[in-house]
């Protein structure tokens, strides 16, 4: 009996043993792949010094008192920015960010009366248009963002919404999207750089409270936003595809099951052995001053890669995931930055244009460190 009682006991210790080490392994596997040591005070100090700039820019002052909108530095400041206040604990709203808020919400509640941001006569034929178009787009995509946060659709919201669909495209190769700012530089400002506005936009939408997606004429945009997707993406280069695929989770039909197989392999093909991306591999074309592309990794293709696998539903111990992540947790600089170079051609690091590519690939590389972390 007294064996049968030791051997019982033995047995039961083994069992609690192996409860109390098994989550502890578990939690240890789960933790590495979700990276914890970065410094998101120094990643906001350099952002919110970055926007600063900006709004102080002379070439960015516009009509109103009201400054330009560049998708290298103001829209991904706005994605990134209300992450890093909540987990900062900060208590109001950042001065930058207001400031910035404050210039949309001018443009948009006066959208007629504003000048676009680049003309036909300064620019060339068709900017004026495309200018409008871009800056519509833009706009509606940074307000939804904010609103996403406060849970809500603010009127000036709806309005920057209402401001894009009545510019959408209804005919052509276009049909469903907008004329974009094509100054021929890579990666948002090319012929092909309406399809992220596009897709980005779709995002947003979808995530709008109260329904506003199911809304009968918003439904009529939408669809024709959807079909418009659907039918360029093959046609699209990797970077482009990187955000439906970002989008893919709100809206499942915009990929195939085979078009999501293909695309996560040809991103996994493009890994680096350090385990980020290159922004020149994921848009690849020629430079405008004919020097080497950029071989290193960088923050903005790392970033935006690490995002797409993220919503894409692959767990951190996907391969391709956790070196994403584990390059971004050590990649960091001291200045808070991730950093990208241009991939249109090499910039002399004393211009203003110099550090366009690293404001976007820090908010880019913040963003996803932040959603590894929610998940």
């Amino acid at each position: 009996m007294a064996t049968r009682v030791l051997a019982l006991c033995l047995l039961l210790t083994g069992c609690v043993l192996g409860v109390a080490f098994w989550p502890s392994k578990q939690v240890q596997g789960a933790t590495a792949a979700v990276p914890a040591t970065w410094d998101r005070v120094s990643a906001a100090s350099y952002l919110d010094q970055r926007e600063i700039w900006w709004q102080q820019w002379p070439r960015a002052q516009k009509d109103h008192g009201t400054v330009c909108i560049s998708c290298h530095t103001n829209v991904p400041y706005a994605m990134a920015r209300p992450g890093l206040q909540r987990e900062l604990a900060e208590t109001a709203e950042p001065a930058p960010e207001k400031a910035m808020l404050d210039s949309v919400e001018k443009r948009v509640s006066q959208w007629p009366e504003m000048e676009t941001f680049y003309t036909d006569a300064k620019s060339g034929p068709g900017k004026t248009v495309e200018s409008r178009a871009t800056e519509a787009v833009l706009n509606a995509i940074i307000l939804a963002g904010q609103d996403a946060q406060l849970a809500q659709l603010r009127p000036i919201t709806r309005t920057a919404f209402d401001n894009a669909w009545a510019l959408q495209e209804n005919s052509g190769d276009l049909a469903g999207a907008w004329k974009w700012q094509n100054f021929h530089l890579g990666p948002w400002e090319g012929e092909e750089s309406g399809y992220q506005g596009a897709a980005l936009l779709l995002l947003e939408a979808l995530k709008a409270s109260g329904g506003y997606a199911k809304e009968p004429a918003v439904r009529t945009h939408l669809d024709r936003l959807r079909d418009y997707l659907r039918r360029q993406y093959a046609a699209q280069p990797l970077v482009n595809r990187l955000y439906v695929l970002w989008a893919s989770p709100k809206e499942p039909g915009l990929l195939t099951r085979t078009q999501k197989k293909d695309l996560l392999s040809a991103l996994e093909a493009q890994q680096q052995t350090d385990g980020g991306w290159r922004t020149a591999a994921l848009d690849q074309r020629e430079r405008k001053d004919h020097s080497p592309a950029p071989t290193a990794s960088d923050g903005y293709a790392t970033g935006l890669a690490v995002l797409a696998l993220e919503d894409a539903g692959l767990g951190h111990h996907d391969p391709t995931l956790s070196r994403g992540l584990a390059w971004l947790a050590a990649n960091q600089q001291k200045d808070g930055t991730w950093s990208a170079a241009s991939i249109n051609k090499l910039r002399d690091p004393k211009t203003d244009a110099a550090p366009f590519m690293t404001d976007a690939a820090t908010a880019y590389a913040v963003l996803a460190l932040q959603n590894a972390r929610r998940r």
